[in-house]
């Protein structure tokens, strides 16, 4: 068993934040009252989890110095700000495509893995004092998370107003890990 890495006051306050946050992103992602609507039932669990994207770039925010990973947490909070937005828009039209019951069971199984996966490795202890460290490994892991959501309600019949947005979120966080993975590279260098 690996020994506890010592925190610092700042650290901690960061991370009980962002352990608030994920745990209200895994409520709203899992106490979600299922319909016959991928469509519906994909837009009310991506929603608590584009919202915690936000809350998480927010918290970095109030702690880090580091200046690209602060214009990283500006540009998280104004794409997925984007994102929810076109959601919301879109919801109640999208309710109406129903699909049947195995493809619902299809659809659920696989969400189910995705998000048991990501909860855990978001709920697993830091591996870094760095709060920069700490924000982009967990960032990487959500948006990681995000992708494989939005391909597996694409693999359904779904709102055709719901696909573009999921073409345009898939492509968003994509070039988003790629620059989280060359942020996390550089704050894992300078340890700072």
């Amino acid at each position: 068993m690996t020994k506890p890495i010592p925190l610092s006051n700042v650290t901690q306050a960061y991370l009980e934040e962002n352990k608030r946050i994920i745990n209200k992103m895994m409520q709203g992602m899992t106490y979600v009252t299922i319909t016959c609507s991928i469509s519906e039932n994909f837009i009310k669990q991506i929603i608590p989890h584009q919202v915690a994207a936000i809350k998480m770039s927010e918290n970095v925010l109030q702690y880090t110095t580091n200046i690209p990973v602060q214009n990283f947490a500006l540009e998280v909070i104004k794409t997925h700000t984007e994102i929810v937005d076109s959601l919301e828009a879109i919801q109640n039209r999208c309710c109406i495509v129903q699909n049947s019951e195995y493809e619902l069971y299809e659809y659920m199984c696989t969400f189910k893995d995705i998000a048991e996966t990501m909860f855990q490795a978001l709920c697993s202890p830091p591996t870094s004092n760095s709060i920069n460290v700490n924000y982009l490994q967990d960032m990487i892991v959500h948006h990681q998370a995000g992708v494989r959501l939005a391909q597996n309600v694409l693999r359904f019949c779904i709102c055709q107003e719901l696909i573009p947005i999921l073409q345009c979120m898939i492509q968003t966080l994509c070039c988003q890990i790629d620059e989280m993975q060359k942020l996390l590279d550089a704050a894992q260098d300078c340890d700072c």
